[in-house]
């Protein structure tokens, strides 16, 4: 079942291939291994309706942000919004009943309560089935920009696959493909 599941990785911060696309690239990993086909795409360089179109068209999502201000990034933000959620008259709604994995990244751990931001928006405003516990890496989960730790690399690979196994789940379920936002 896992073969035609595909899984989007959406990376909100300014520079492509920064820490936080490492980190996207680590759950990916783990979704590709788990046989998910995967895409990373960058939010500083795409145009919204394609990264909308893409999301629309995968099974689930990993949405990334390094943190600014004790929040996810503008450009993060920018998407959601520019995002339907099929209420008040929006014709689609590409991201209900998808299954969400969250990787924020930052300078240090004190940030990593922005997690609880995003996946509020996404479970509550959406109707995202959001994988939980959020990832979170300040400086020391890398070895370099591009490079997680070994032990970060295996935490980021462990998400990828239970996301795969969380889509495997909302597909197979008619309530959980149901959900809708309440409002």
């Amino acid at each position: 079942m896992t073969e035609s599941l595909s899984v989007l990785g959406i990376a909100g911060g300014p520079d492509a291939g920064g820490r936080t696309s490492t980190a996207i690239a680590g759950v990916l990993a783990g979704a590709a291994a788990a046989g998910a086909a995967t895409t990373l795409v960058e939010l500083g360089s795409t145009e919204l309706p394609e990264v909308v179109a893409a999301i629309d068209a995968a099974d689930a999502v990993v949405l990334g942000s390094p943190v600014y201000r004790a929040t996810y990034s503008a450009l993060l933000k920018g998407l959601l919004e520019g995002t339907e959620r099929g209420k008040w008259g929006e014709s689609t709604a590409p991201l209900q009943g998808k299954a969400a994995a969250i990787v924020l990244t930052g300078a240090s751990g004190h940030h990593f309560l922005a997690l609880g931001d995003l996946r509020n928006v996404l479970a509550s405003f959406f109707a995202v089935q959001v994988l939980s516990p959020g990832l979170y890496f300040d400086h020391s989960g890398y070895v370099d920009r591009t490079t997680l730790t070994e032990d970060s690399a295996a935490l980021a690979a462990a998400h990828g696959a239970a996301l795969v196994d969380l889509t495997a789940a909302i597909r197979s379920s008619k309530a959980l493909s149901a959900i809708t936002p309440q409002v």
